[in-house]
């Protein structure tokens, strides 16, 4: 087991959450490959974007099918949405591209849950890794990702056109 998923695992069991961390066969790294590996739709899966603010970042954790919407992120942290370069993410965060979590993150990051989890019962985070995800009701992401709240500070994906990259 990787230092990064015992690291997450250990840290959700002082929730009780333990035992709902899950190490799976393929990759997760992005919202599609956890959404075909736990075979749920993408919307369900917790994704965690990584924006510039200061000399730290903002975690967003929003549903999978979602984006960050750059006006309604502006309003919301007076600064234009920027993600973090390559060579930022793993000191900013704490965790390396594909296995951005809400948990045990470093201090330069701050956590926030965007309305768009709200709509399942159940979401799956990364759990540090890029083949590990955590089951939690959104209760249980915003009490143990220690988020500072929710934003509303995301649109729906828009159909991605035969061909294109979004």
């Amino acid at each position: 087991m990787a230092p990064e998923l015992q690291k997450v695992q250990k840290y959700l069991a002082g929730f009780g959450l333990a035992d709902r961390v899950k190490e799976l066969d393929q990759t997760s790294a992005t919202a599609q490959q956890a959404a075909q590996a736990l075979q749920v739709g993408p919307g369900c899966i917790a994704k965690t974007i990584s924006l510039k603010k200061g000399d730290g970042c903002v975690l967003i954790v929003t549903s999978g099918d979602r984006k960050i919407d750059n006006a309604k992120f502006k309003h919301t942290f007076g600064l234009r949405a920027e993600l973090l370069s390559t060579n930022e993410v793993l000191p900013l965060t704490g965790y390396p591209i594909g296995s951005v979590c809400p948990f045990c993150c470093a201090d330069t990051a701050q956590v926030w849950l965007d309305v768009s989890l709200r709509r399942f019962s159940r979401v799956y985070p990364a759990a540090g890794t890029s083949n590990s995800v955590a089951a939690l009701t959104c209760a249980e992401l915003e009490r143990a990702g220690h988020s500072t709240g929710w934003v509303d500070v995301c649109k729906p994906m828009t159909p991605r056109k035969e061909g294109t990259v979004q």
